[in-house]
């Protein structure tokens, strides 16, 4: 038994619940969830709820879109730009109404489609990093370009379901004869995206062992041809048995094996 993996997504856990307010307004049906997640100026993550018959309504009140505004990134005024924005919000199941992200949901679903509307607004604020125009595409798609050039057989998008019962999404899924890995690509790394990705992986990690009858391995590609990269989210991946990829060693031939070997 891996008491001591148990005991830190128990905290996770806690700390999901206890960093989480919801606030009513009362002269509307709608109420506010304040989540531990980080937004868009380092403040915590909001979105909104409100119920509609059998019907549970979630929101992001149009905040996203207009905090990238706020930043210098319109989505609006660029086909690109539109084109991530579009394939993120498919992938989670959101829909944008006239700048709104909204889901619907039920009681049994509620827990699943709130993760889906945090997720897709945490990486539709990290296009903020598009707004200067010499970057043409987001990390993910030059992550999946090298994994072209090495003819890495891979699935994209893929979706796994955890112990928790919330499904997952990486952003690439390689399967071998012994093993399987799944892969999550960071612009940046930080005290939100970090924990994540080691909950993900950790949450599904021994329900896909079971199915596939392999082991299950979490690498991360981190680019860091920008900014520093911080030494202690590499020792928080490490200490969890994730490994990484530092986007300036991607040729590197002890990289290059951990997607092949």
């Amino acid at each position: 038994m891996n008491t001591w993996i148990d005991n830190l997504i128990n905290d996770y856990y806690k700390f999901l619940r206890d960093r989480t307010a919801i606030i009513t307004d009362t002269g509307t049906d709608w109420a506010a969830i304040s989540t531990p997640f980080i937004g868009a100026f380092n403040d915590c993550l909001e979105i909104y709820i409100k119920k509609s018959q059998d019907k549970i309504i979630l929101s992001d009140d149009g905040s996203t879109l207009k905090n990238l505004d706020l930043q210098g990134v319109s989505v609006s005024s660029s086909s690109k730009r539109k084109e991530i924005m579009d394939k993120l919000l498919l992938t989670y199941g959101i829909k944008c109404n006239a700048g709104e992200f909204i889901v619907e949901a039920t009681e049994s679903t509620f827990a699943q489609k709130k993760h889906n509307l945090i997720m897709a607004i945490t990486e539709v604020n990290d296009m903020y990093l598009l707004s200067n125009p010499v970057v043409s595409s987001i990390f993910k798609e030059d992550v999946q370009l090298f994994l072209d050039e090495q003819e890495v057989v891979y699935t994209p998008q893929f979706i796994s379901r955890g112990r928790s019962g919330l499904e997952f999404t990486f952003d690439f899924q390689i399967a071998r004869k012994d093993k399987e890995i799944v892969i999550k690509s960071f612009n940046s790394l930080n005290k939100a995206n970090v924990p994540n990705f080691l909950f993900a992986w950790d949450d599904v990690k021994s329900v896909r062992e079971q199915v596939s009858a392999k082991r299950l391995l979490g690498l991360a590609f981190i680019n860091d041809t920008e900014k520093k990269i911080e030494a202690e989210y590499i020792e928080a991946l490490k200490s969890r048995d994730a490994d990484c990829i530092l986007w300036s060693e991607r040729h590197n031939p002890d990289n290059i094996l951990k997607l092949v070997a």
